[in-house]
């Protein structure tokens, strides 16, 4: 260092006093600077130095304890403490390469720090070492500016092995949405088993069909087979066999010349058929990976302005939600479904009208079309899919609480009525499973509902089931692992008071095929109107009303810990919306690089090369069948 690096004191005196009760304190603006300029001078110099650091290579520079301490908790323990260090003149620094630890060291006086490609490594190693945090947080950034499907492997590694949580998590997060780039460059077949294994476990690899995972395994195993098909049992544990098309497993993976005559991996293919053909028998870790759930929707519902007009859609590997389109009107009180994977609006009410209109939004252009009115006005409406007709179930006619049932056929595009339900019902949970429909609860005119029956298109009736525990109007459906969950609701003595109600938070678990009601874990706060669907192998319960407030809360269920978590809030607080979800497109499985950046691909080689060791040589529930009302 030298006096050209030196910043210049102003000529000019600055400083401040104040005179209180006899007292004259003054403080000046310049001593600190003025002390930190002679502190760098006595460094560049070697005066005053009271300790030698040296280091491997020969490398050694004076220094003044006080300084290093004050920047580095390292240096703080090592000089204040009882360690033979504080006492010594001459201190050996390993770890840390002499370039980097000169930089460090100057860094400590001057407060700056240069970084490039070539040095990162080994100044975040040594600040690391160091406890110089703000240089280990200048060092992440640097690398996460220079993330790459070519070396985000690298970094991930690197930033586990020097402790650096946040940077390990950008970068992983970075290798999970950029999967199938990542899978095509060198790192990726360069990857030890575990870590391999850790990867492809992860729910959240962006793919758009578990045929890429699936092609990258095979990958990974041909760069080396002779060294690695030893590892093709467990690693083929962590494809979601189960995820992929049937005609996909016969095809590809029953024949591959790989997985041919491997005990395991024949138990693990007879595995997948049994989860393809019994959804309730999968494990967690058998379950879709979240890109490939499907896209989860919100539609309308009541809020502050009397009726939601927006359209939200749950991004479920971000936990984020956003816009993505509106309806028409606010209207209320209407039901969703999904077929031919576009979102049908039926019925409702404006203000007071009970409607029979009948709207199809295609997700894709954001378009609405007008198709062939109900026979009937109904509000308060269950609405269904089953085998591919849509059924609109029971509601209210602005007079009288019905029991009808109408439906659609897509093929004739007109509405046909098939037999009423045991008892009138309005803002009713609906769920569809094993070929019957499921209606649950509600309002009669007199009371809430805990009464439930089903409706078989095979014999054109209603069946009374098992009661639930309690009665609930605006309750929440939905299914998972073959059970029907209802979730939430209110129990109200009239549908024009409040005084008496009671809104739960409890949910029950039917199961039909012992038509047994079971008691599962509470949501955190007691509501009603609330939007349920099941998504992967969650169970979303999303908004509603809990006397006060619209909310924006929704939450998770994970049914093997019986536990509800916080997902990510709604941008519009509402309750009574419709919850709706758009199957994935299934994808071909082939592996295109589609990253493209500004900048060509970093050369972090360092990074890779000290990471990377070289080589030897079907949806739990019927989607589209949604409950959509609030009172």
């Amino acid at each position: 260092m030298d006096d050209a690096d030196t910043v210049p004191i102003p000529d000019e005196s600055a400083a401040s006093s104040c005179n209180t009760g006899g007292i004259f304190t003054f403080r000046s603006s310049r001593h600190f600077l003025e002390n930190s300029e002679k502190l760098k001078k006595f460094y560049a110099g070697s005066q005053l130095c009271d300790v030698r650091l040296n280091c491997a290579g020969g490398f050694a520079v004076g220094a003044h304890r006080v300084v290093l301490a004050a920047s580095s908790d390292y240096f703080a323990a090592m000089f204040t403490g009882s360690l033979n260090e504080s006492k010594q003149n001459e201190i050996m620094i390993n770890g840390v390469d002499s370039s980097a630890l000169k930089c460090l060291i100057n860094y400590c006086y001057t407060g700056e720090i240069s970084l490039t490609e070539s040095s990162v490594e080994n100044l975040l190693s040594g600040a690391c070492l160091l406890q110089l945090s703000e240089v280990v947080d200048a060092c992440s950034e640097y690398l996460l500016s220079q993330l790459h499907p070519s070396n985000c492997l690298g970094i991930r590694n690197f930033a586990d092995a020097q402790g650096c949580r946040k940077l390990r998590s950008f970068a992983e997060t970075f290798t999970t949405d950029h999967f199938s780039d990542v899978v095509q460059q060198n790192e990726y077949l360069l990857l030890p088993p575990d870590d391999l294994y850790e990867l492809l476990s992860s729910d959240d690899l962006n793919v758009s069909c578990e045929s890429v995972v699936f092609n990258a395994l095979i990958t990974w195993l041909l760069y080396d087979i002779d060294q690695r098909k030893a590892h093709i049992g467990r690693l083929l544990s962590v494809v979601r066999l189960a995820s992929l098309p049937p005609s996909f497993i016969a095809d590809q993976v029953e024949n591959h010349h790989l997985l041919s005559n491997n005990t395991e991996c024949d138990r693990l293919i007879r595995e997948a058929y049994k989860h393809l053909l019994l959804p309730h028998t999968r494990p967690h870790n058998k379950k879709p990976r979240k890109s490939i759930v499907g896209s989860l929707y919100i539609i309308g519902g009541m809020d502050l302005n009397k009726g939601a007009l927006s359209i939200e859609r749950y991004d479920y590997v971000k936990d984020i939600w956003s816009t993505v389109g509106q309806i028409n009107a606010r209207r209320l009180q209407f039901g969703v479904a999904v077929l031919e994977n576009k979102i049908f609006v039926v019925g409702g009410r404006e203000g007071l009208k009970a409607l029979n209109s009948f709207e199809c939004w295609d997700c894709d252009t954001g378009v609405w079309t007008s198709m062939t009115p109900m026979n009937a006005p109904r509000h308060g409406l269950a609405v269904a899919v089953l085998q591919d007709v849509i059924y609109a179930i029971g509601g209210h006619d602005g007079w009288s609480y019905l029991s009808s049932v109408e439906r659609w056929y897509n093929g004739a595009k007109t509405w046909a009525t098939v037999a009423e339900m045991i008892t009138p019902r309005s803002g009713a949970g609906v769920a569809v499973l094993n070929d019957k429909i499921y209606v649950f609860g509600g309002r009669d005119g007199s009371q809430c509902l805990k009464s439930a029956e089903y409706y078989s298109p095979h014999t054109n009736k209603w069946t009374p089931i098992a009661h639930m525990s309690k009665k609930r109007g605006n309750v929440g459906v939905g299914i998972l692992d073959g059970y029907i969950f209802v979730v939430g609701g209110i129990e109200s003595p009239s549908c024009n008071t409040t005084t008496g109600s009671r809104r739960y938070s409890c949910v029950e678990k039917y199961d039909p095929r012992t038509d047994q009601w079971t008691t599962i874990a509470n949501l955190s706060i007691g509501r009603d109107g609330i939007a349920v669907s099941a998504l992967g192998d969650r169970l979303f319960a999303i908004g509603g009303f809990s006397g006060q407030h619209y909310l924006q809360l929704a939450e998770m269920f994970n049914p093997e810990s019986n536990e509800w978590t916080k997902a990510g809030n709604l941008i519009n607080g509402r309750a009574g919306a419709c919850a709706a979800v758009i199957p994935a497109p299934v994808g071909t499985g082939g592996l295109t690089v589609n990253f493209s950046s500004a900048n060509s691909s970093p050369n972090l080689n360092n990074i890779r090369s000290s990471s990377m060791p070289p080589p030897s040589t079907t949806t739990s529930g019927a989607s589209g069948n949604f409950n959509a009302n609030y009172l």
